[in-house]
């Protein structure tokens, strides 16, 4: 895994050096912009005063300079089109032209590694989507790694750029699916802007005042401060780590030697991500207000083990981006973690709490939707290369429940009741259209009597329901089904969409 150094910024809202006519981060050739919403437009400027023109799509803007050198105009709502045009941004005899802007569906992809899985590296599904022609409906913008200890006026970035078989190997892969998905169904262009760090803890995505906020702080603080006073040794030591660890994978890889030692993560420093609030700082505020749809999020690994706070820091961070952008409670899609061994084998479920603690984020928080992919086929691969179907799961959510498009089912079988049957446990589900299981019996589901120790179980689908037994627990009191780190995750509805894990207990 190569380990990108992070970028220190400078140019900060207290103290941005304004230039001659600058547009904001966004703004750039094959931009993207939201559809069927007022689009903000801004920059800075070193003439307070000034008046700034903007137009676009037969739209005249104009706005005044203010005294700190910041402009804004916002377009009024636009019709999606894959037409691209001329953005022109004037002040006095000075002029931008941004060209071939497009609108359409605008995403905000985060997260950590997962996210940030670049196409390239998922070899089988690169080498097919590299043959395929261009399409420039599908437009990407990869954000700079890079930490700040005060939210950021800009970012460095790579630009928007439109699909071809020289950009898409760069575009992180789940959203390319996602946007690949959406813009077959609905024929408009789809943007995703891709500020995501591989190996990041969901605090360094989260606003200071509103960690602050958290019980959590404290530590968050403490671990802060100490990863910071070991940054010169640390550092000093890195490139030998991350060269050590590079020949521990290839030797996996072509001999399975195990790999004994962890990933060397990167030290506490200047611009680093890993530490709180730093991210949210650096590669998030520089792109709000950009009108967007909505965001993507895949991420919680690094959170496991602490997934008590995660339920609770999930929520505190959807609504710290929402109150960012000035557009009320936009969509929020979570990938659910995938099935993985982890790092706690001899027990077994701490992935499975993990995944519990996002699904209760999302059930506490409006306007949100969990894609579920337990059915991994990639258990023992803590990146699973397969990336298409966690696009396509976060494009049915974004089909079915903005786009209302007919006929999409955007979730597989959910948990709806669970009441005991004399030795058996009866489950109900909702979204169980033809209940199913994929594999000869149903696997999957566990029992537990009063002395709370649980037992594989026996399970028959009946109709939208599944009765669950199991010899070993004659006064079953609670049931969980793929509520392992590496479940035996069978069932599945019509659609081919795996059951959401679940448990009754509170153990």
């Amino acid at each position: 895994m190569k380990v990108l150094r992070p970028v220190l910024l400078a140019s900060l809202f207290t103290a941005t050096r304004v230039a001659a006519l600058e547009l904001a981060p966004p703004f750039t050739d094959h931009a993207v912009l939201q559809r069927d919403s007022a689009v903000p437009v801004w920059g800075w400027d070193d003439q307070p005063g000034a008046t700034v023109t903007v137009r676009f799509a037969g739209q005249t803007k104009q706005t005044l300079v203010n005294a700190a050198g910041t402009w804004r105009a916002d377009l009024d709502p636009l019709p999606a089109s894959a037409a691209g045009a001329d953005l022109v941004v004037t002040r006095g005899n000075t002029s931008i032209t941004l060209r071939d802007v497009v609108v359409g569906e605008v995403w905000l992809a985060s997260g950590q590694s997962n996210m940030e899985w670049g196409l390239h590296s998922s070899p089988k599904l690169y080498e097919v989507e590299k043959t395929k022609p261009a399409n420039p409906l599908i437009r990407h913008l990869r954000v700079d790694h890079a930490g700040a200890d005060v939210p950021a006026a800009k970012v460095p970035h790579s630009g928007w750029q439109s699909a071809t078989s020289d950009t898409i190997g760069a575009f992180t892969a789940v959203g390319y699916f996602f946007a690949q998905s959406v813009s077959e169904k609905l024929n408009v262009p789809v943007g995703i802007i891709n500020a995501s760090w591989g190996g990041t803890a969901i605090e360094s995505w989260i606003p200071e005042p509103v960690l602050r906020a958290h019980r959590s702080w404290p530590a968050l603080q403490r671990q802060a401060q100490e990863a910071w006073s070991q940054w010169p040794e640390r550092y000093a030591a890195q490139p030998g780590l991350e060269a050590a660890w590079a020949k521990a994978q290839e030797e996996n890889r072509l001999h399975g030697t195990p790999v004994t030692m962890a990933w060397p993560r990167p030290p506490v420093g200047p611009g680093s991500g890993f530490a709180p609030a730093r991210l949210f700082n650096g590669m998030i505020v520089p792109f709000a207000p950009y009108a967007l749809r909505g965001a993507l999020w895949y991420q919680g690994e690094s959170n496991v083990g602490r997934h008590r706070d995660y339920a609770e820091l999930l929520p505190a961070m959807i609504g710290a981006w929402r109150a960012a952008w000035p557009q009320g409670d936009f969509p929020f899609f979570v990938v659910q973690l995938p099935n993985y061994e982890g790092w706690d084998k001899e027990v077994g479920t701490g992935w499975a709490y993990q995944r519990e603690a996002q699904a209760i984020a999302v059930n506490r928080t409006p306007a949100t939707g969990l894609a579920v992919i337990i059915d991994g086929t990639e258990p023992d691969d803590l990146h699973p290369q397969d990336k298409k179907p966690v696009g396509d799961r976060l494009a049915r959510l974004a089909l079915a429940r903005i786009h209302e498009v007919r006929g999409t089912v955007d979730s597989g079988p959910a948990v709806q009741a669970a009441a005991r049957e004399g030795a058996a446990f009866r489950v109900t589900f909702a979204h169980a259209d033809g209940l199913k299981s994929l594999a000869p019996e149903v696997g999957g589901f566990e029992l537990a009597g009063p002395d709370r120790v649980f037992h594989p179980a026996v399970a028959k689908i009946e109709g939208a329901t599944v009765l669950v037994s199991a010899a070993a627990v004659k006064e079953p009191v609670a049931v969980r089904y793929a509520f392992r780190n590496v479940p035996n995750a069978t069932l599945a509805n019509a659609a081919g969409l795996p059951a959401a894990p679940f448990r009754t207990d509170d153990w």
